[in-house]
Parts: C-alpha cells; structure tokens; sequence
C-alpha cells in the first residue's frame, strides 16, 4: 500500500472519531419534566430548556427576584407545555432579559430548583416590519 493511501485513511479514521464524539454532545430542546427526569436519571451534560418568562394577563413580567448584591437572580419561566419552573442563575442578569421573547436556559435540576449555567435570550428584532398605514 502506498504512503498517501494510509495517510487518507487516517484522516478518514480521524474525521469519522471526531464527529462521533461530537455528535454525543448535541442536546434539543426539552421540557421542565423531561429534563426533571434526565437529571434525576443522573445526566451530567447540560439540559436545554426554552421557555418564556412569566407574564400577567397584561403582559408584565412577574417573579424575577435579582439578589440583593445583584449577583446572581432568580425567575419563574414557562416551558412550552406550560409547565412553570422556578430558575436559578448565578450570574448577574444579563442585559435586555426582561425585554426578551423566549429564553432558553442550559443545565440542569439541583434540589428541585433549575439552576442554570448559561441563558440564552431571543429579543424582538428591531427590524421587523412596521405596517404603514395609508
């Protein structure tokens, strides 16, 4: 076998490995009670939840308590079935989040509590379309 044979197939062998140790990483989105589930199960990777954070019928948001030194901040958040959860995030709250459309939190149940590593904030787009009215 020649020389530049061996070398693609290692090469092969080695981009076949990293997309298999890769792909073990992606996660999807879940509900409260699935990833309720995975870490009672004893998941150690981080669980992605989206949601959206709690609002009255008149669309103030409610039950986002900041700690006192504004550190670190908790919220109630709603899943997609409508599930209500109360979150924990240990980091000062990020700017623009209660101006945000959905949120989605990265980690996972401690206590009874989400307590999340990273949150993720999709905010309404400054460039959407205004009707015009004529």
């Amino acid at each position: 076998m020649k020389k530049s044979h061996i070398f693609g197939i290692v090469v092969i062998a080695i981009a076949i490995f990293l997309i298999m140790s890769t792909a073990g990483d992606a996660s999807s989105y879940v509900t409260f009670k699935e990833a309720y589930t995975m870490s009672s199960e004893g998941k150690e990777t981080s669980i992605h939840v989206v949601g959206t954070l709690k609002k009255t019928t008149s669309g103030e948001i409610v039950g986002v308590y900041p700690s006192p030194d504004k550190l670190s901040f908790s919220f109630l958040m709603i899943d997609q079935n409508g599930q209500e959860q109360h979150v924990y995030y240990n980091e000062p709250m990020p700017m623009d989040f209660l101006r945000s459309e959905q949120v989605v939190v990265i980690g996972g149940f401690k206590e009874g509590t989400f307590v999340a590593d990273k949150i993720l904030m999709k905010c309404p787009s400054k460039y959407q379309e205004e009707e015009v009215k004529i």
